[in-house]
């Protein structure tokens, strides 16, 4: 067991060795582009307005936007009232809202007149082919060149394009690397890019026909091509082999794409020590198994299974780009846990709160990392770091997939294997804060809990957070619903399908969406090695956190509360309250500590859903 640790610190070390890109989405642009009602204007070379073009004149019903607001071109802009008839008008502009210039209840004129302004970004551009017949092409227009890193396997001529279909992921020089997305629907003509080439400022990304209706009918005849010769045959199947796409990829342009040849061969490594770690050191199998096997199945060459496309791209925007299988896990861990150490001993539950300490002090640590220049994290995404303290993997999950979604794999990752190291991690921390003589503290016997005081705690609890905290509402309604079906004893099927079949196969499928994650594109960067660093701090603040409150606690109470149960706050469960019940046992064979470090492991479940409510609300 000891060597599956010391292991997992080695792959971390190797990880660090290997990190030299960064991750964000979405680069998207358009050129002015007329659509109905509305029309976009340059003002400046980084601004945009948005103007009325309608026919008959309009009065403002409703503004969608805000200022600071990030707006696309699936979001509504303007509810107008047109001849009697109210009218949602949309525009097809990415990009942050500058200015509003109309308020509800302004009538304007269909001379132009201006609503707001919209941030522009000149990446891409849209203009008319040459003697094209309605045939627009996409030009790349940044002044550095830039990697194709991935391109979607599904494009193909004569396929129908939708606003949000993703078309490739590019590195431009002195930017971020990002994903390109249709603005415009329409039929596609051709597709001129390849994965792992260059592209300069000018060169055409795709052409397209635009239309406001699209369908994918074909015409009934068709052009066959004759077979190509056997030399070109056989050439073109070694082309298509995974060894061959790993070696030209690193070739390519060595710098910039080593990481999608190279790289893939490294995360195929890491895929195989985490289902290593899973199958013979049992960490945390359950999930690490899935996960690992989902990174292999990411990092295949050429086989797109994580692209748009691919099984594994369905299942993640199923499942956790919708949010369902961290909340279906939610419900089964409510279904397996007993509240009861909790309701006998209430203050177990502000062990349970101090020790959120560490996912606000690693929020506070990514954003001095951003400061410094050392890595670049958004706030959201130091939020999305910081819950990774709260040692709750569905919580992290949850959280990250609503914040910052290309994070996602590094930080699940950190979240699990976190709680594997639950054993190694706490005991020195529980030892460097505390001293023989707390540690041989003795607690009083904890009280019986009534059934009923079971079955109200749930409802009461949902019941608090719809009133007080409306955005954990998901995480603690899930949770509280699996628990209230375990206390009833009334739906004893329901409990036991939550308990067992479902979260089992909810875990299989919520491992391999987040394994989709570990490509080496969006692995492999600056990012993940402050994940990794930030995680440990996090974890390593909460576990202190609990104690130090329990420590805070015993110098005004007369009951005494034993600091080492304090450790067991964060949301590892039951693990963390082995460790403190084992820790315990090292100082007096009699001083059981397990039931009582089972109110703040269970408390720290419910702290860690607040604490990503708080920050959901605040940030989402």
């Amino acid at each position: 067991m000891a060597r599956g640790k010391y292991i997992l610190a080695a792959l971390f070390a190797l990880l660090a060795l290997a990190l030299p890109l960064a991750a964000e989405p979405i680069i998207t642009s358009a050129e002015p582009v007329e659509t109905g009602l509305l029309s976009l204007v340059d003002q400046t070379q980084d601004e945009v307005q948005i103007i009325y073009v309608g026919d008959e004149p309009a009065v403002v019903k409703a503004i969608y936007l805000e200022k600071g607001q990030a707006t696309g071109p699936t979001h509504p802009k303007f509810l107008l009232t047109i001849d009697g008839r109210d009218v949602e008008v949309r525009s097809p502009v990415f990009g942050e809202v500058t200015g509003i210039f109309v308020k509800v209840g302004d009538r304007v004129s269909n001379n132009g007149e201006v609503l707001a302004a919209v941030t522009s970004d000149p990446i891409f551009l849209y203009r008319d082919a040459p003697g094209s017949n309605g045939i627009r092409e996409v030009i790349y227009n940044w002044p550095e060149p830039a990697v194709v890193y991935s391109i979607n396997q599904e494009l193909s001529q004569g396929k129908s394009l939708f606003p949000h279909d993703e078309l490739a992921v590019l590195n431009p020089a002195g930017r971020s690397k990002a994903k390109v997305d249709v603005v415009i629907g329409g039929k596609l003509v051709d597709y001129f890019l390849q994965t792992a080439e260059t592209i300069h400022q000018g060169d055409i990304l795709y052409t397209f026909i635009p239309d406001t209706v699209t369908h994918s009918s074909t015409k009934g005849s068709q052009i066959y091509k004759p077979l190509p010769g056997w030399g070109d045959l056989f050439g073109g199947l070694f082309e298509s082999t995974g060894l061959y796409d790993i070696y030209r990829q690193t070739t390519a342009d060595f710098p910039n794409t080593w990481i999608l040849g190279l790289g893939r061969v490294l995360m195929m490594a890491v895929a195989l020590v985490l289902l290593y770690l899973a199958i013979f050191k049992q960490f945390e199998p359950l999930l690490l198994l899935p996960i690992g096997f989902g990174a292999l199945l990411a990092n295949i060459p050429l086989a797109g299974i994580s692209t748009p496309g691919g099984l594994l791209h369905y299942l993640y925007a199923a499942g956790i780009g919708s949010g369902i299988f961290p909340l279906l896990i939610f419900m089964g861990v409510g279904a397996m846990t007993d509240f009861g150490p909790l309701l006998a001993n209430p203050k177990t539950a502000l062990m349970g709160a101090a020790a959120q300490l560490g996912i606000f002090g690693a929020l506070i640590g990514a954003v001095l990392l951003n400061v410094s220049g050392l890595v670049a994290f958004s706030l959201k995404d130091a939020a999305s770091i910081g819950i990774i303290g709260g040692a709750d993997g569905p919580t992290s999950i949850y959280l990250t997939s609503k914040l910052s979604p290309a994070l996602l794999g590094a930080v699940a990752v950190a979240a699990y294997s976190y709680m594997a190291l639950v054993p190694i991690i706490q005991p020195p921390i529980m030892r460097f804060f505390t001293n023989a003589k707390e540690r041989k503290i003795k607690m009083k016997q904890l009280r019986p809990v009534s059934k009923l005081e079971k079955v109200c705690f749930p409802i009461l609890i949902t019941l608090l957070c719809a009133f007080l905290l409306p955005s954990a509402a998901p995480l603690i309604g899930m949770l509280m619903l699996g628990n209230l079906m375990r206390e009833c004893g009334v739906v004893d099927r329901l409990s036991d399908t939550a308990q067992n079949a479902l979260i089992n196969i909810v875990t299989i499928f919520l491992g391999l969406s987040v394994g989709s994650k570990l490509s080496s594109d969006q692995f492999l960067s600056p990012e993940t090695l402050g994940i990794l660093v930030l995680g440990v701090i996090a974890f390593s603040l909460g576990t202190a956190g609990g104690i130090w409150f329990a420590k805070i606690y015993n110098l005004f109470s007369k009951d005494k509360i034993n600091p080492l149960i304090g450790s067991a706050g964060v949301s590892a469960v039951p693990m963390a309250a082995r460790v403190s019940n084992k820790v315990g046992l090292e100082y007096d064979p009699h001083n059981y500590l397990l039931m009582h470090a089972m109110g703040p492991n269970v408390a720290g479940v419910i702290g860690s859903a607040v604490a990503a409510g708080v920050l959901l609300q605040a940030l989402g």
